[in-house]
């Protein structure tokens, strides 16, 4: 997978959730580095994260106190807003 792949999930990503409704941060890792780095506040507010990868992500261990849901940059690209329902459906699950 090359940096456009990166670039393209993150894209159907970011749509899929403010289509759903959500607020979305989104950083990048690549050949330029990583872009939009997420702070250890945006780490601990956030609801949910998503890793799209093809690789281990860089600095992996700031998520190590989260759960992360892995996808692969494909399945990203291709079925975003589906990956966004499964994720809904799987939180809803977990509610008590």
């Amino acid at each position: 997978m090359g940096l456009a792949h990166t670039f393209m999930a993150a894209q159907a990503l970011e749509e899929a959730a403010v289509e759903a409704g959500y607020e979305v941060k989104i950083e990048t890792q690549g050949a330029d580095g990583i872009q939009n780095r997420l702070t250890a506040q945006d780490i601990a507010e956030a609801t949910l994260i998503i890793h799209s990868v093809a690789v281990t992500p860089e600095d992996n261990e700031r998520f190590e106190s989260r759960d992360v849901y892995e996808i692969t940059l494909q399945d990203a690209i291709k079925n975003a807003a589906g990956i966004i329902k499964e994720i809904e459906e799987m939180i809803a699950a977990e509610q008590p």
